[in-house]
């Protein structure tokens, strides 16, 4: 038990952390190891791997996904930039690189591979994107004749660009999405939100005429026809689930379900453990979208108000496709449901971005304003 009285950086730390988004994360990574287990093994067989192959790379990924998750939340919130603006950089680099060296899958170019790893930077330049766009909105706060809007446009056209040349058309919407949201956020003007929403229809529209497997995911939700085996069967296993589940190991759909380790482990929670696991688990998520965006609320400083609530919501929309695409509200869309789907890049790149979560949510002396002073009062007294 560590004293109230102790004052070494760990013992600041475990009084300053929020721990409710502690105990959420931990227990988001457990349910993954928990489902890997559960979803796994099938696909694993199926390609003639041991059965426990994924179980056993879910668990190793986990090892350094908590180290990153309690390591980055020692950070104070001028360090969370530096690390953010170096991860930005770096995966700026290997997505530039992922389009002439990267692995083709589907085809598309996605992953790079170094020192025999596979990596997907788009994963790692999500939250770095969030962080720095939320200093630059910042920075034009506190600064008007600083250009940090137009340079967080600049940006996001950046970010999009190279999503759209792999073509990763699911990470494209994530990510305007979320900088919509945070745009939104800091307080940008009704005619700006409606022009950037115009071009976000136009784009869509554009993705629709462009690209032929966007075409054809968004005709095969719309009338049903076509190759839908895989919504077809993860709405099959809900089904079979029913509201308690068949039980730990006794689902079958999952056997014949290419995707059930990643983008489609929600449909086996839903098979194997009912429906009232998988409302949990949209729950957790919840509570971490809605306590991020309410401690944001709270925030004096206008850096960490943006960033908290971007990276929380980047969260949310992430499980929000994911689960709505398992029970075919949305058109596939090849996202993973954050902390419980396999793989690394994902797992340790979303550790990272929660960490970041947990540094800037962290207590400290004249952090947050009570509750019903506004800023503007609260900046004047300041100067006063």
């Amino acid at each position: 038990m560590i004293s109230r009285t102790d004052r070494s950086h760990v013992a600041n730390w475990w009084w300053t952390v929020d721990r409710w988004f502690l105990a959420a994360f931990l227990s988001l990574m457990g349910l993954g190891v928990v489902l890997s287990f559960a979803a796994s093994p099938a696909v694993a067989e199926r390609i003639g791997l041991d059965s426990f192959h994924f179980v056993t790379r879910q668990i190793m990924y986990m090892i350094p996904a908590v180290a990153c998750l309690i390591g980055v939340s020692f950070l104070d919130p001028r360090h969370v930039r530096r690390l953010a603006l170096v991860m930005l950089a770096v995966s700026l680099i290997f997505m530039v690189a992922t389009l002439f060296v990267g692995l083709e899958v589907k085809g598309s170019r996605r992953w790079i591979y170094l020192f025999g790893v596979s990596i997907q930077p788009s994963e790692y330049l999500k939250p770095a994107f969030v962080v720095i766009c939320a200093w630059l909105f910042a920075e034009h706060a506190r600064q008007p004749e600083i250009p940090g809007n137009l340079f967080a446009m600049i940006l996001l056209g950046l970010v999009v660009a190279l999503l759209v040349a792999q073509p990763d058309l699911g990470q494209t919407m994530l990510v305007l999405s979320t900088w919509g949201a945070m745009f939104f956020i800091a307080g940008m003007p009704w005619l700006w939100i409606a022009a950037l929403g115009a071009l976000g229809v136009g784009g869509a529209v554009a993705a629709y005429s462009i690209f032929p497997h966007v075409a054809d995911r968004i005709d095969r939700f719309l009338t049903g026809e076509g190759d839908t085996y895989q919504v077809d069967m993860s709405l099959e296993a809900m089904t079979r689930g029913g509201w308690f589940g068949q039980g730990p190991g006794e689902g079958s759909v999952k056997r014949i379900l290419p995707d059930s380790h990643t983008d489609f482990v929600f449909a086996v929670a839903g098979e194997e453990f009912g429906l009232i696991t998988c409302l949990l688990i949209l729950m957790l998520f919840a509570f971490v979208v809605l306590r991020g965006l309410d401690l944001a609320r709270r925030e004096e400083d206008d850096f960490t108000r943006y960033a908290l609530s971007g990276l929380v919501v980047l969260l949310g929309f992430q499980s929000i496709i994911n689960m709505a695409v398992n029970v075919r509200m949305m058109p596939a869309k090849g996202m993973t449901l954050p902390f419980i789907s396999y793989g690394g890049s994902s797992l340790i790149a979303m550790a990272i971005s929660m960490g970041f979560v947990l540094a800037l949510s962290r207590r400290r002396p004249e952090k947050r304003r009570p509750i019903g002073v506004s800023r503007v009062s609260g900046r004047a007294a300041t100067a006063g």
